[in-house]
């Protein structure tokens, strides 16, 4: 077997176990809030955007729940949920 289809095969399987309720290596993300992020900073769209680095749209998108942020995107998010003024001062320096 090709190690493409190991991985697959071993993603399944940690999928199939997680859905019956076995503890597998699967790690679950919980949904983020982002307009509710977005709004704790008291910014607009666009502002929050242009502080952060992140396209309008795909900021439209996360707030409609049309997407959902991954990796780097998610971290910042979750940083700046913690504590906007500490990375908005990071920012600005």
């Amino acid at each position: 077997m090709s190690k493409a289809f190991e991985d697959i095969s071993a993603g399944l399987e940690d999928a199939i176990a997680h859905a019956k309720g076995r503890k597998r290596t699967v790690i679950v993300h919980e949904p983020i809030d982002v307009k509710a992020i977005r709004e704790k900073t008291g910014m607009s769209q666009r502002q929050f955007c242009a502080t952060f680095g992140i396209s309008l749209g795909t900021l439209r998108h996360w707030e409609q729940g049309l997407r959902s942020p991954r990796g780097p995107a998610r971290v910042l998010l979750k940083v700046v949920d913690h504590d906007p003024d500490a990375v908005i001062h990071a920012l600005a320096e």
